[in-house]
């Protein structure tokens, strides 16, 4: 065999390699978990199927609306086979402490300098929003005079009628503080005692503790509750369908789902680009056109996608976040967040 012979047919074989090392870098696959239902189908539409797309990515999916002890699971058993999951921000900082994720790769995650500060941290990126507000029936005011405050709420004097408020202490224990007068931008850390003496003041007068979105939807849909603290979400569902329904942004409190990548995932580097595809502005920008989420990456509101009427509409639009308190993921995963948990439970078991 000449020299010239061999030399053609190590370049030969050394492209085979690099070809087949291209096609499985191409045909890497990562699973993505979120909530399903109408949420996780408005994703996957607007932004999940795009990202993968542009990244060559195979996208697995599956969904859990209590992924947690699955996820703890997994990495503690060494069987990891989610890669990036969808969570409450609350539970991404609960996994950080007990070490269920990997730290995030900047340099592969470019797009979290758009994010603000409050929204992001060394293991999680802010990913979608929604709010929880005061909703009331149109039908049980007089339009000249209807709740507009969580003090109002509050005074069942001026304001009589049946009210329904959330069977959790999150939000739960911020809206009582509003209601007493506590600046929105004063919330934290929460007083937890002034909280459970206001709603002590409220609680004769709450006839219905809600425990799932659907059923505070239904309350107010069907009449039953002239006032209720829900989900910005499920009052414009209820609206849509033609119920005499009212809410605003004033006095709301913003909620937020991150993004986390497990620890040990197989996929990581691939992961943490999926991350950065998932906060794109103009992806983001695409969810609120199928579904009530409001962007985290503000820049999703300069791209041209979102329509200023809609924008007005969004939990997360400049003009709506300024009306509003965010929620401290932070804080309740502190150790007094955990005992404002515990405390709920003899709250609302006391007749």
């Amino acid at each position: 065999m000449t020299i010239s012979t061999l030399r053609t047919l190590q370049l030969s074989t050394l492209a085979v390699l690099i070809g087949s090392a291209s096609l499985a870098q191409a045909g890497e696959s990562i699973t993505f978990v979120s909530q399903g239902g109408a949420y996780q189908e408005a994703q996957s539409k607007a932004i999940l199927e795009p990202a993968a797309k542009k990244l060559g990515l195979t996208l697995k999916q599956d969904s859990s609306p209590k992924a947690y002890p699955i996820i703890k699971t997994q990495v503690q058993s060494g069987n990891v086979s989610w890669d990036v999951v969808d969570l409450p921000t609350g539970d991404c900082i609960r996994g950080e402490q007990e070490g269920l994720f990997e730290k995030l790769d900047l340099a592969l995650i470019p797009n979290a300098a758009q994010l603000p500060a409050p929204l992001k941290d060394d293991y999680s990126v802010g990913y979608i929003s929604y709010s929880t507000v005061l909703a009331y029936r149109t039908d049980a005011f007089d339009q000249a005079s209807v709740p507009k405050s969580w003090a109002d709420f509050w005074n069942t004097d001026k304001y009589p009628g049946e009210r329904s408020l959330r069977n959790l202490p999150r939000p739960t224990l911020e809206i009582a503080l509003l209601a007493d007068g506590v600046a929105p931008d004063q919330l934290y850390p929460l007083d937890v005692d002034r909280a459970f003496k206001k709603l002590e003041q409220i609680k004769p007068h709450i006839a219905t503790w809600w425990t799932s979105g659907g059923q505070s939807a239904q309350l107010i849909s069907d009449g039953e509750v002239d006032m209720i603290q829900a989900w910005n979400g499920r009052i414009s569902a209820v609206q849509a369908d033609g119920a005499p329904v009212a809410f605003n942004y004033d006095q709301g409190i913003l909620e937020t789902n991150s993004l986390c990548v497990l620890k040990g995932s197989k996929h990581r580097d691939a992961a943490m680009k999926f991350v950065n595809e998932l906060i794109d502005a103009r992806l983001q920008a695409a969810l609120p056109m199928i579904i009530d989420y409001g962007p985290l990456n503000p820049k999703a509101f300069e791209t041209g996608v979102i329509p200023a009427k809609r924008a007005e509409q969004l939990p997360s639009s400049p003009g709506n976040m300024q009306r509003q308190a965010l929620l401290s993921a932070q804080w309740w995963a502190s150790d007094a967040g955990v005992k404002a948990e515990e405390r709920w439970l003899s709250f609302v078991q006391k007749q």
